[in-house]
């Protein structure tokens, strides 16, 4: 069923709650993009979720709440949260917090942490308010899809499965297609890393060599130009290290994703903020292979060896880890003694748009 929310408010709240409660899967709109919806706190309908998804993986799900006092019904909401509640939402951040153990899995990562998105969409929040508990905050394309910014292109390019998995669109028309939800992690009370190695890491870019750099202003240039470096540096079947040093936000995941696209990753890569390392698996001429993608954000002094990178390097898989100048002293000692290649990729700003790129090997 689709409901035009514009000409029949009332009624698509109505029928949406209804959907909701009875375990059934909704589409409606964000400030982001068309999110997929169900009872987060309903374990059957996360289930629905992870059919409708596909090839999500491991990945958590984040969910959307009405307003702060209901993030504090499910996660611990520490200072530098709070901070955010207050002065930056609603609005397009996931902010990362510790479940208070009344959500299960996919909502939770393995590490007990749960994404919470405020979305800045009137509409949405007084749905979320009348339903009275959070719901799943997920785009609404299943994965390797585009990002749905119509009910119409969503149902182009839904599977038939998927699409029958849905009880109702909320069509708010066409939205305007602004960039995913910013991902903040407030679970150690901080939203800057600790970078013990970033002077190890700068160091090492002296002693290095530049081999390629680039401006770029969009995201669709960081990424072009990550494959021009994949293509031309990168072989499926030779382990390697991709190290990555950028602040929030610079663009270390979008350099990611161009890198998936010339290995043949089908999935859409996302920051692994809140699971430490994604894999993404793809094949070339026949042989099955993984890309890691990894960020030492959370990780604390002593949890890189447990970490799983050392697993991936030793399967031979290709492994990008983002925030890499935290431990760059352990990660470059490690590729050294396994004789596996490291390259460097500074992304710095150079403005609210462009990005300068440089790649040292």
């Amino acid at each position: 069923m689709i409901i035009n929310i514009k000409s029949e408010k009332e009624k698509s709240i109505e029928k949406a709650v209804e959907v909701l409660k009875s375990g059934g899967l909704i589409v409606y709109p964000t400030e982001t993009c068309y999110g997929l919806g169900a009872d987060a706190t309903n374990p059957e309908a996360l289930k629905k979720i992870l059919e409708y998804k596909k090839l999500r993986g491991s990945k958590p799900i984040s969910i959307a709440v009405s307003d702060i006092d209901m993030a504090k019904e499910y996660v611990s909401i520490n200072d530098t949260a709070e901070n955010l509640y207050k002065n930056y939402l609603p609005g397009p951040i996931t902010v990362i917090s510790i479940s208070k153990g009344n959500l299960v899995p996919p909502v939770v990562s393995i590490q007990g942490a749960v994404g919470v998105r405020y979305p800045n969409y009137p509409y949405t929040l007084e749905l979320i308010k009348k339903f009275g508990k959070p719901i799943t905050a997920t785009s609404a394309n299943v994965s390797y899809k585009p990002t749905p910014y119509s009910i119409e292109s969503l149902i182009k390019n839904l599977p038939e499965k998927s699409k029958k998995l849905i009880d109702l669109f909320l069509d708010a028309g066409e939205l305007p297609k602004n960039q995913p939800s910013t991902v903040l992690d407030t679970t150690l009370n901080q939203l800057s890393v600790l970078r013990q190695g970033k002077v190890q890491f700068d160091n090492a870019l002296i002693k290095n060599k530049k081999i390629e750099e680039t401006t770029t202003a969009t995201v669709e240039e960081t990424i072009a130009f990550a494959k021009e470096f994949a293509k031309k540096y990168l072989d499926s079947n030779v382990p390697c290290v991709i190290a990555l040093s950028g602040e929030l936000g610079a663009g270390k995941t979008q350099f990611t994703k161009g890198i998936g696209e010339i290995l043949g990753v089908k999935e859409i890569i996302n920051s692994p903020t809140y699971t430490i390392i994604n894999e993404y698996p793809y094949e070339t001429n026949g042989r099955k292979h993984v890309l890691a993608h990894m960020d030492t954000w959370r990780l604390e002094d002593g949890q890189l060896d447990n970490s799983g990178l050392i697993q991936h390097l030793e399967n031979k898989d290709i492994v990008v880890i983002e925030w890499a100048d935290k431990f760059y002293q352990e990660i470059s000692a490690l590729c050294d003694n396994m004789s596996i290649k490291t390259y460097k990729i500074v992304i710095k700003y150079l403005s609210l748009e462009k990005r300068s790129i440089e790649i040292y090997e």
